[in-house]
């Protein structure tokens, strides 16, 4: 830049001079005092925007109509003792009058000094009728308990002797169990019952459930152990192992008393696909 120029060049020509003007320093330096009056213009237009909706807001308030305030006078209440309440008349019932038939205290005499109402009414004329002091006509006394009709609910008929309790149950009210239930029926099974068997013996994938019959007697001792289906692959045998193995059962009860009961329990081996 020549010296003449540079006396009319004003500063930011003269910093730039010689360098890149359309980096982006120099447009912004340049427009800076523009943007800093349109930030300004748009400040006071947002606080005049304010300072106005202000106004109108607290002439509005002024212009509102005050609360209507009522003075409100509460008679005197009685306490809840005092205040007397008529209860609701009942309507009157007339009741049906019933049949009644004069009580007459048996008494020897001679029948010509007996009244025709002190005499003693058959039993055919005292049916369906009330007792009373008197003789009255009116409908049958239809509230008479008649005799009680026989239910044919079935009864549960007790042992004529002791002996019947020493024979072998299959059907009774409190069946034999596992002692623990069945929570303990599981973890017993988990811990003895060898469920690779079937594996072992070369069994395709599926579940093998063999039913062990057995009985258990008063005190709750296992005997005749028998597997009553064979699903094959060594199950039965192993099914009944676990059971002649396990502790004594829970005894069933009958009437209340320990019997000797021939139980059914299911063991169930499951041979997953690979």
């Amino acid at each position: 830049m020549e010296k003449m120029q540079i006396l009319k060049a004003d500063l930011l020509e003269i910093i730039f001079d010689g360098r890149n003007k359309s980096y982006g320093a120099y447009d912004l330096r340049k427009t800076y005092n523009k943007r800093i009056a349109n930030a300004l213009t748009g400040t006071f237009f947002v606080a005049f925007l304010f300072v106005i909706s202000t106004v109108i807001a607290n002439s509005s308030k002024k212009n509102a109509k005050p609360p209507i305030i009522q003075d409100i006078t509460l008679e005197k209440l009685l306490p809840p003792d005092e205040i007397k309440s008529d209860p609701l008349p009942l309507p009157k019932q007339e009741l049906p009058k019933m049949a009644m038939s004069q009580f007459t205290a048996p008494k020897i005499t001679n029948d010509v000094l007996v009244d025709e109402n002190d005499e003693i009414k058959p039993i055919e004329q005292m049916e369906n009728t009330v007792i009373g002091n008197k003789h009255q006509e009116g409908s049958p006394d239809v509230g008479i308990i008649g005799a009680p009709v026989e239910s044919s609910i079935d009864k549960v008929e007790l042992p004529n002797n002791v002996d019947e309790y020493e024979k072998t149950f299959y059907v009774v009210q409190n069946p034999a169990e596992f002692p623990g239930g069945l929570p303990a029926w599981s973890k017993y099974l988990e811990r003895n019952l060898n469920r690779d068997l079937p594996i072992n013996n070369g069994a395709p994938a599926g579940k093998y459930t063999v039913v062990v019959a057995f009985t258990v007697d008063k005190n709750g001792v296992i005997s005749d152990v028998l597997a009553e289906n064979n699903p094959g692959y060594g199950t039965d045998a192993e099914a009944i192992r676990v059971i002649k193995k396990g502790p004594s059962w829970k005894p069933a009860i009958q009437n209340g008393r320990n019997v000797i009961y021939r139980h059914k329990q299911s063991i169930t081996f499951q041979v997953a696909e690979e």
